[in-house]
């Protein structure tokens, strides 16, 4: 049985790590891609992970295959195809936050018929995220992975992370990314996104809106604030952990991969009979590795082990 099954985009984060002597920006080539990182992160804390989606048949397709596979993920749900690897140009500013370029490849190529249905009968949670919406056929792939997951009996997990580079207007974005939230049972997304999913800002009044929906647990992240969580009729927070931050990519991924894999200690039911009293250590994990990988710069390269988080 498989813990975490992630569906979506691994892709090559360039990004920024400062600038030469004539002042040009130096670039990483990191590993990274949401769902992706969301894989990896889930592993490196002890939990079985497998990934679904498409590489290129080029160099940095065969690095990534490598990266994942180095960190136990189960890539027999892995394809390739003749489109280029994906590319995110990332640009950190002064004080870490990011900014987007991407050069769409391989990732929005997966197909319906490249789901492979015996990775989504073996895992307890299905997770993707909202880049996957942006291009066709990718977005039918996804969508038709999350509706079969949950008729085998998987939970599933999304995170709606808005890039606006990647929609050709917010309009479009708000409607493609609201679209599944029926079939969710657990939500992250940061204080920014809130509106763009609930039609509000308000934390209360949002997370409300999205558990009418059928969302059994949402989790909104507030940056060092830490989360904001509503667990079916209760809500709460989390306190976020004090940190320098180096870069931000990835933290979100950090925290979700975190949450899962402690949830899915819980059985093969994770979200039965859960309490905020049992879930507010889960937060408080998860918060921690989101602040250890903003320690550090890239995606997948600075997310914490299991090992790590316990000397912290």
């Amino acid at each position: 049985m498989t813990d975490i099954t992630a569906i979506g985009e691994v892709l090559i984060d360039l990004t920024q790590t400062g600038t030469g002597p004539a002042g040009v920006p130096l670039f990483a080539a990191n590993p990274g891609g949401a769902p992706a990182n969301v894989a990896v992160a889930a592993a490196r804390l002890g939990a079985r992970t497998a990934f679904l989606g498409k590489v290129g048949r080029d160099g940095l397709g065969a690095y990534l295959t490598g990266v994942l596979a180095e960190n136990g993920v189960d890539l027999s749900g892995l394809r390739t195809g003749s489109a280029a690897t994906t590319l995110a140009v990332v640009t950190v500013d002064a004080a870490g936050e990011r900014d987007f370029t991407f050069l769409r490849g391989a990732d929005g190529q997966l197909t319906q018929e490249e789901v492979d249905s015996q990775v989504l009968a073996r895992t307890k949670f299905l997770h993707f995220g909202s880049v996957s919406l942006t291009a066709s056929p990718a977005r039918e792939a996804v969508l038709h992975a999350v509706r079969e997951a949950r008729r085998l009996g998987a939970l599933v997990s999304y995170d709606p992370n808005y890039r606006p580079a990647l929609w050709p207007d917010r309009a479009q974005a708000e409607t493609q990314m609201r679209q599944p939230l029926p079939l969710v049972d657990v939500l992250k997304l940061s204080q920014e996104e809130l509106p763009l999913l609930s039609g509000t800002e308000d934390l209360e009044d949002g997370a409300a809106r999205l558990r009418d929906l059928g969302v059994s647990l949402v989790l909104v992240t507030l940056g060092g604030g830490g989360v904001f969580y509503r667990l079916d009729g209760a809500a709460g927070r989390a306190p976020g952990v004090p940190v320098r931050v180096a870069d931000t990519n990835g933290a979100g991924d950090a925290f979700l991969g975190a949450a899962l894999s402690r949830l899915c200690r819980r059985g093969d039911h994770p979200l039965e009979g859960l309490t905020p009293a049992g879930l507010e250590p889960i937060l408080a994990f998860a918060n921690r590795a989101a602040a250890l990988t903003c320690s550090r710069s890239g995606a997948i390269p600075a997310l914490p082990t299991l090992a790590e988080l316990e000397e912290a």
